[in-house]
């Protein structure tokens, strides 16, 4: 059974659709990236299975509801946190935070300081409790907003373009920790804006614009892409079919 499910899925705003006629199935065992042209839809389907956006036509289903009434298995890590980097709130305070709504801000206990340890372990930055958010470099402020999604005991974590500011070593390091969060069991569902580290990490690839069309990159060979793109009725061709057929040129 799939975790989540989108069905005859139509939004715009205003007159203007943003996503039309999307459907598909999403496991929490896979790593999905989502990519597409800005504008494209992107942003907006994750703000769907969020339920921050409601759907025009069509429905989103996570774990069998709807998105509002299971917030809490979803975690949620935006392309931007607005920081005030005069403000001496540690790392630990920060990864509390994914407990809010369940606590009164400020009041943890014993139980909540060692699941917020747990989810820095997992990014490997339990050294960095008690040093400022402030002080961190932008890939180590990331890991830490992950953690924090995973405090709230997310099943599922969603990000928007986590590495749209970090240099490639921090991009890869932060897709290498997504991967293995993944393999532990933890859902992915990730917006990238570079298909090359994506297609090497995903275990799934949704292209969007307005219409979504999925790749699945486990099962899938390369042949197959490259037949997909050589077929004279094929009306799609987007950045993994490029990808993929310069990587199958490769000696």
């Amino acid at each position: 059974m799939s975790e989540i499910s989108v069905e005859n899925l139509n939004f715009g705003y205003d007159e203007n659709l943003v996503l039309k006629d999307i459907n598909f199935e999403y496991k929490k065992s896979d790593f999905l990236s989502i990519i597409g042209p800005n504008g494209g839809g992107k942003s907006t389907l994750l703000k769907l299975l969020l339920g921050i956006l409601t759907p025009h036509s069509g429905s989103i289903k996570v774990y069998g509801k709807n998105p509002t009434e299971i917030s809490s298995s979803l975690g949620y890590v935006p392309q931007h946190i607005p920081l005030n980097l005069s403000f001496p709130i540690s790392v630990l305070e920060v990864v509390l935070m994914g407990q809010i709504g369940k606590k009164l801000f400020g009041f943890y206990d014993k139980a909540d300081k060692e699941k917020a340890m747990n989810a820095l372990e997992l990014v490997g930055m339990q050294e960095f409790k008690n040093r400022r958010i402030s002080a961190l470099s932008g890939g180590q402020r990331q890991r830490i907003y992950i953690a924090r999604a995973l405090c709230s005991d997310a099943k599922i974590l969603l990000l928007d373009e986590p590495t749209a500011s970090i240099d490639v070593r921090g991009q890869a390091e932060i897709y290498e920790l997504l991967k293995e969060l993944n393999f532990k069991g933890t859902g992915v569902i990730m917006i990238s804006h570079d298909t090359n580290i994506a297609i090497n990490f995903a275990t799934k690839i949704a292209y969007i614009n307005k219409t979504l069309v999925m790749h699945d990159i486990d099962n899938r060979k390369k042949d197959d892409f490259l037949s997909h793109f050589l077929k004279e009725h094929n009306s799609h061709f987007c950045d993994v079919e490029l990808v993929l057929k310069e990587c199958s040129c490769k000696k």
